[in-house]
């Protein structure tokens, strides 16, 4: 099948994809800023899967109610479709905001932002030794060991001493979550040749906010429902960032190689930063010396990946 020359255009990859890494740079604070209006601590954790919950299942409808619009019919699970939505909900959905939601409880918004950009590398790391999509290249083995570097980096303390300073609950967490989102990119781009992304992305957020929203919920989380116009703006918003982010990205991976794609993840770190900066007021810790350098190792490293002029890849 032939590829969409508009899609397939440098400049429309770059305006698709950076409307993906600003959403996606904008969840982290929407998020933080989110537990504080619906009044959910850091550590009430099924309060929390509740709450990530209720914007995928919303995130979920509101694809499928465009798609439908759309097509001017109700868009229904495609035949065959159901055990690749359950496995993809499963990876880009319930598993990745498991850990993404929790992590970001226990850290910063400006951390959670520079350790989240390492997903763009494991989805390199995937699609080379793994399943084999693409091959290793010298630039893309130093760009994932540039972007590490910075990863690391970010957790020394440079004033004062050089101790590492790495929480399980939130580094580590925000970490592993990348690992289930790089797998998610690698299942849209196989599921995406046989099934439509709009479809797939719009199910598998329905099916995967209902288990976490239902096993939250049963599970003793609870959410302040008096939250008021800002509130429910608010979660509109974060439902629409899964809703256009994940479509569009998803409709660039299908049609192009998961590199070309995956560079402008460099993107989400950048807006997540000067976000958090601005709406959490983390103005001071994203000025600090190590978590620069980490912002411009990992904005580096993403670039590096990529950047092969004169080379195509099949």
């Amino acid at each position: 099948m032939e590829k969409p020359k508009a899609i397939n255009n440098t400049w429309v990859i770059l305006l698709l994809a950076g409307i993906s890494c600003f959403l996606w740079g904008s969840a982290t604070p929407s998020i933080k800023t989110g537990y504080e209006l619906f009044s959910i601590a850091s550590d009430d954790t099924w309060s929390i899967i509740l709450f990530a919950g209720v914007r995928f299942f919303l995130a979920g409808v509101l694809v499928i109610l465009f798609d439908s619009i759309l097509r001017k019919e109700v868009v229904l699970p495609e035949k065959g479709s159901i055990p690749s939505i359950v496995k993809l909900s499963l990876a880009q959905t319930i598993i990745q905001y498991f850990f993404f939601y929790i992590g970001l409880a226990h850290t910063s918004g400006v951390t959670g932002t520079i350790v989240s950009g390492s997903g763009g590398f494991i989805s390199i790391l995937l699609a080379c030794l793994v399943f084999r999509y693409e091959k290793m290249t010298a630039n893309k083995l130093i760009g994932v060991i540039t972007g590490f570097a910075g990863i690391i980096i970010m957790n020394i303390s440079l004033s004062g001493g050089t101790s590492f300073h790495f929480s399980l609950y939130g580094e580590g967490f925000v970490l592993l979550s990348q690992f289930s989102y790089a797998l998610s990119g690698i299942l849209v781009k196989k599921y995406s040749k046989r099934f439509t992304v709009t479809m797939l992305s719009g199910y598998q957020f329905m099916l995967g906010g209902l288990v976490m929203a239902v096993t939250g919920f049963a599970a003793g989380g609870r959410m302040n429902t008096d939250v008021g116009f800002t509130g429910i703006v608010l979660m509109i918003y974060l439902a629409l960032i899964s809703a256009v982010a994940y479509t569009l990205w998803g409709t660039l991976m299908k049609y192009n190689p998961v590199s070309k794609v995956s560079i402008f993840n460099f993107l989400t770190p950048l807006f997540g930063v000067l976000l958090s900066a601005i709406f959490l007021g983390e103005v001071e810790q994203a000025l600090q010396l190590n978590k620069l350098l980490a912002l411009i190792l990992v904005c580096a490293g993403i670039y590096i990946v990529n950047w092969a002029p004169g080379k195509k890849e099949n």
